[in-house]
């Protein structure tokens, strides 16, 4: 069975996390959803709440068969991955500033442990613009965010601002 592990911050969830997520369970029998616990990017929502967004989008996704789990994690990437099985680490890229910082992450961990490889999954067209940290602006400042993420996160979203 292939384990694939797909972190992320997910502060909050988006359509273009929602539409990677889908895409890595065509490529792993299991996929484990990493949700980082990184106090120094100061996250939104808390580990809670973002642990139930991903958990409530999940439940929606038709895995063909992928079995999807939650994992919040506070160590190293590559230290989750060997944690939770993992033998293929999947990261989406939006952009080539995406691909600078990524590059050198892979370069990190083959050193710590080559056993574990890493995917990148281009990001659809139509999410390539979508950050968490745009989305979270736009919702602050009363912007419509119908079309970056899904409308029970828009929601929570508005909670948070309102």
């Amino acid at each position: 069975m292939r384990t694939g592990l797909y972190p992320g911050t997910f502060d909050p969830v988006t359509l273009g996390h929602r539409d990677i997520i889908k895409r890595a369970c065509t490529l792993v029998d299991k996929l484990v959803i990493g949700v980082a616990i990184n106090r120094d990017k100061g996250p939104l929502f808390t580990l809670e709440e973002r642990v139930a967004m991903i958990e409530d989008e999940c439940a929606k996704i038709s895995g063909n068969g992928c079995e999807i789990v939650v994992h919040p994690f506070e160590n190293l990437l590559i230290d989750c991955a060997t944690d939770v099985g993992a033998s293929v680490i999947i990261r989406g890229l939006r952009a080539v500033s995406d691909f600078e910082y990524e590059f050198q992450m892979v370069g990190m961990n083959r050193a710590m442990n080559d056993q574990v490889e890493t995917v990148f999954l281009m990001a659809d067209t139509n999410h390539q613009a979508i950050a968490s940290r745009l989305v979270k602006e736009i919702a602050r400042l009363g912007g419509d965010i119908s079309n970056f993420v899904p409308a029970s996160v828009a929601e929570k979203l508005l909670q948070k601002f309102a």
